[in-house]
């Protein structure tokens, strides 16, 4: 779909947030755009650097080095965001990176960045280059990260141990359990800040994209609508990502182990569960070990991702004593899978997920239950939709026994709970399939992005 002397129909400049679950739907959103006529430049930090290599259509401008240590300091993810942010703004590099853009023909439409990149917002603002935000989670946390104010007002936050069952009115079905509590973070003014940042920069934006789909999240997407009304934003719901667009897995940052497939080809249809809780979220050796032996002991055959650096304090991820001996060629541990893949596979059954928001979605996707054990930011959230609302899935809840886990697997892959969550996630499959037609609601919605972005 190129312009009418043949060119691009326009340029979009995209900056994504580096870290696995941020990067892979910004480079599916270039792909979708790239796709309707749109030429495509990705800045990017040195800091988990997509490879250009895999993606020849698009140019690629990195930022300079001189963030890449003040990100490499902090530990955890709030702490390498904020850091992230100050160091881009301090240095003025991503300024001089996009006027070096900006003054190249043709001139960028605008400018889509992660929620979480305050300071990239800040330098195309001082150089009148509007932008998008793309919120890589679903609507009902938007609109959860977004009432964090309410939270506290209502008395819902900080939350009480005798109260964390207690039901969010406001935000139906979400408990207080469900809710990111800053005051249980190490550093609460940091946990604040980042929570303020998304909704400053959704704000201070154009439009959103949301990577989810109409059908999934009606009367969360009409909320939403109602709410940024005001201050101007559109709402654009253009999901799942990595349906609408080709680059599928390509944008892995971890080496993906294939052997997983050829073995999956060998099970049953139907019968593996597929265990992975994500690329950044980490467990207790003693957690570790009671998963294993849940699913050792649970006689079904399953597929693991054992990445480095799942356990805390240890980048050893050595299997209990034993643990191979019992479950012999029914199990299958690898440090990283084709997880789009292995989800579409006819062996896999059943998904224990973490509950990140591209897991989550990929599941949906592909009509495939899941057991649910969220640690901590949205995938709360997203572990109650799934078990409240869609009826998917059931949560796994306290603390990590082997026996509970049985139990657990067993209803998910062989009770009649667990064939009933089967029927509704195939009957959710089919609406994203609905979704993705030509005359679907999500591409639609990517049309009326495209046309927006050109307009401003």
């Amino acid at each position: 779909m190129a312009g009418i002397d043949g060119g691009p129909r326009g340029r979009i400049v995209l900056f994504p947030l580096p870290f696995q679950g941020h990067l892979s739907p910004m480079l599916q959103l270039a792909d979708v755009l790239h796709a309707r006529g749109l030429a495509i430049t990705i800045v990017h930090t040195t800091f988990n650097a997509p490879d250009p290599a895999s993606h020849p259509e698009f140019t690629f401008v990195a930022v300079p080095d001189g963030m890449h240590d003040a990100v490499g300091a902090p530990k955890d993810g709030i702490g390498k965001i904020l850091s992230m942010n100050a160091a881009m703004e301090a240095s003025g590099c991503v300024r001089d990176a996009l006027a070096s853009i900006l003054a190249a023909e043709p001139r960028p439409a605008c400018l889509v960045i992660d929620t979480s990149l305050p300071a990239v917002q800040k330098a195309a603002s001082q150089l009148g280059l509007p932008t998008i935000v793309l919120h890589t989670g679903s609507a009902a946390v938007v609109r959860l990260f977004r009432s964090y104010a309410m939270l506290h007002d209502k008395g819902y936050l900080p939350a009480q141990e005798h109260e964390l069952n207690k039901p969010v009115k406001e935000l139906p079905p979400i408990r207080v359990s469900d809710l990111f509590d800053p005051s249980k973070y190490p550093n609460q003014e940091m946990a604040n800040k980042i929570l303020d940042i998304a909704t400053e920069t959704t704000t201070n934006s154009s439009g959103i994209v949301i990577n989810t789909f109409e059908a999934l999240e009606i009367p969360e997407l009409e909320a939403l609508r109602e709410e940024l009304a005001s201050s101007g934003v559109n709402v654009f719901a253009i999901g799942p990502l990595h349906k609408l667009s080709t680059i599928g897995d390509a944008s892995s940052l971890l080496e993906q182990d294939r052997s997983c497939i050829e073995w999956l080809d060998k099970q049953a249809e139907g019968t593996v569960l597929y265990v992975s809780f994500g690329s950044v979220v980490p467990v207790h050796r003693d957690d570790f070990n009671e998963v294993a032996w849940g699913l050792a002991n649970s006689g079904k055959p399953f597929l693991w991702v054992v990445r480095h650096g799942l356990i805390i304090g240890s980048q050893d991820t050595e299997l209990p004593d034993g643990f191979e001996k019992t479950v012999e060629s029914r199990g299958k541990v690898v440090r990283w899978a084709p997880q789009q893949e292995v989800l579409a596979h006819h062996a896999v059954g059943g998904f224990w997920t973490h509950n990140g928001w591209n897991s989550t979605l990929e599941s949906i996707c592909e009509g495939v239950p899941m057991l649910c054990r969220p640690f901590f930011g949205d995938q709360l959230a997203n572990g109650r939709y799934v078990e409240d609302v869609w009826q998917i899935g059931t949560l796994l809840a306290g603390k990590l026994e082997r026996g509970k886990i049985e139990q657990a697997i067993a209803g998910l892959m062989e009770r009649e709970d667990g064939t009933t969550m089967r029927e509704r996630a195939k009957e959710l499959k089919m609406k994203v399939v609905m979704c993705l037609k030509n005359t679907g609601s999500t591409q639609l919605a990517a049309d009326k992005l495209v046309d927006h972005m050109l307009s401003l």
